[in-house]
């Protein structure tokens, strides 16, 4: 399957005395806003919760819609260096496993954005990514379980499924059936928060 690219970058405003106080999400389509107005995806409403409660952090969009890991993986020097963020959310994969491509090359590209990002002093959090079993059942699970085991072995925190309570539910989904509607958004920033709330 073929997704159109779309690139969206993009930062919301903070103060200059604030230091080392940028999240990343280094994402594809699911974290781009494909089909949304940029204010109703998750990543927005991230921002918004940040402000409302006082943590005081910036939060920049690298997400493209239709990227892979081996795109992320490309595009993730210039990125820490640009933004040098405390935290980088990497959501990468989905469009590995639409198109097939083999697991291993998942893991490896996860395991080295994550080397990455740590030796540029960035806490990573790992959003993983399920997939329908268009290639077979085996393939399907060998692939959602490169997520908890990188995880693991690398010592991040896991967002076990970004799309956790919305997948399944057809009045939060677009009409493809892949990518969330502006209902489902708050859903998914609850998942994501539950995870990185600790890191704020």
């Amino acid at each position: 399957m073929i997704i159109t690219v779309l690139f969206v970058a993009w930062a919301f405003p903070l103060s200059a005395n604030t230091v080392n106080k940028t999240i990343v999400v280094l994402g594809d389509s699911l974290s781009a806003g494909f089909g949304l107005e940029m204010r109703e995806s998750w990543v927005s409403l991230l921002q918004q919760r940040l402000s409302a409660e006082g943590y005081g952090y910036q939060v920049v969009n690298a997400s493209i819609s239709g990227d892979t890991t081996t795109g992320g993986l490309a595009r993730l020097p210039r990125v820490l260096e640009q933004h040098r963020p405390g935290i980088i959310i990497v959501e990468l994969g989905g469009n590995d496993g639409l198109r097939g491509l083999p697991v291993q090359r998942l893991r490896t590209n996860l395991e080295q954005m994550i080397a990455l990002a740590k030796d540029a002093g960035a806490q990573v959090v790992l959003a993983g990514i399920q997939i329908p079993p268009n290639y077979g059942l085996t393939y399907a699970r060998s692939f959602a379980q490169v997520y908890p085991d990188v995880a693991s072995q690398r010592q991040v925190p896991l967002i076990e499924f970004i799309l956790e309570d919305v997948a399944l539910d057809p009045a939060l989904m677009q009409a493809d059936g892949i990518h969330p509607n502006a209902a489902g958004q708050p859903i998914i920033l609850d998942t994501v928060w539950a995870v990185i709330a600790d890191l704020l």
